[in-house]
């Protein structure tokens, strides 16, 4: 995978403390999905390194379908599913990938009658953070998102953008090595869609951050790898440099990254 550098001029530092050392790895062979007789997708075959991963595709395209097997959520119908060595499909090779693991599922579900700031704790306690540490966990994440401010408050009066930023710091708290996002930015302002490109960035930098997403131009701004994936299977693995030589002179990477989308290339 191509990298980015290590410079963090313009991130806060609040969000500078989320990321954590050492490389992670996801790898996908010949993995399949079926509902009934149906094929979601088949062959996807794909390494990932350290780094965030634009994950694409149309609707029914198999974007979240993956992003549930790699959680370890859903068993694959073929192939396999690796993370950190271990196979998804094992039952001590969940165990282990889930302590190492962060997610964000399409729906988040909260502790509504409990706060923003238990809400964190207990994500992080379930994840195995020390009793001692977990409250450092907690501000550390929601700091990061921007949600200390109204750690106060009952998860259920939280807007939908809020509702989705406790969401990620809930699957940030104890620092994942892998960290899988399935449409992280729905329904987030403008303003901390930019917070967010930032955390994602510079967690990338250290860990593997694969985000789903329908936006073609915040693929293009924060991926350093893109999968898209398109009839059935994977359309193009590779970085956005390689994807943009795909396209005309002058067509930029995230009118590129459409046309393959749409099946145009």
């Amino acid at each position: 995978m191509t990298m980015r550098g290590n410079n963090t001029e313009g991130i806060p530092p609040e969000i500078r403390d989320v990321a954590i050392g050492g490389d992670a790895t996801v790898e996908c062979r010949n993995l399949g999905f079926r509902y009934g007789r149906r094929d979601v997708f088949s062959d996807v075959s794909f390494t990932l390194m350290s780094g965030v991963v634009g994950l694409l595709g149309a609707n029914g395209a198999g974007k979240t379908t993956l992003l549930t097997i790699l959680a370890t959520l859903r068993m694959p119908k073929s192939g396999q599913a690796l993370l950190l060595g271990e196979d998804v499909t094992s039952v001590t090779g969940r165990q282990r990938i889930r302590r190492s693991l962060g997610y964000l599922p399409q729906t988040v579900e909260v502790m509504g009658s409990s706060t923003v700031f238990d809400n964190v704790a207990y994500a992080a306690w379930a994840h195995g953070v020390d009793s001692s540490e977990v409250g450092y966990a907690v501000e550390r994440a929601l700091e990061a998102v921007g949600l200390m401010d109204v750690a106060t408050l009952r998860a259920r009066k939280l807007s939908g953008g809020q509702r989705r930023r406790l969401g990620i710091a809930c699957a940030i708290a104890h620092q994942p090595r892998v960290l899988l996002l399935d449409e992280p930015t729905a329904g987030v302002d403008p303003l901390q869609r930019v917070r967010l490109h930032q955390l994602m960035t510079l967690i990338g930098k250290k860990s593997t951050v694969v985000v789903s997403t329908h936006l073609a131009d915040e693929a293009a701004r924060v991926a350093d790898y893109l999968l898209i994936m398109r009839d059935g299977g994977l359309a193009f693995a590779g970085s956005p440099q390689m994807l943009s030589e795909c396209g005309m002179p002058g067509m930029d990477v995230a009118r590129v990254i459409e046309t393959v989308m749409a099946g145009e290339r």
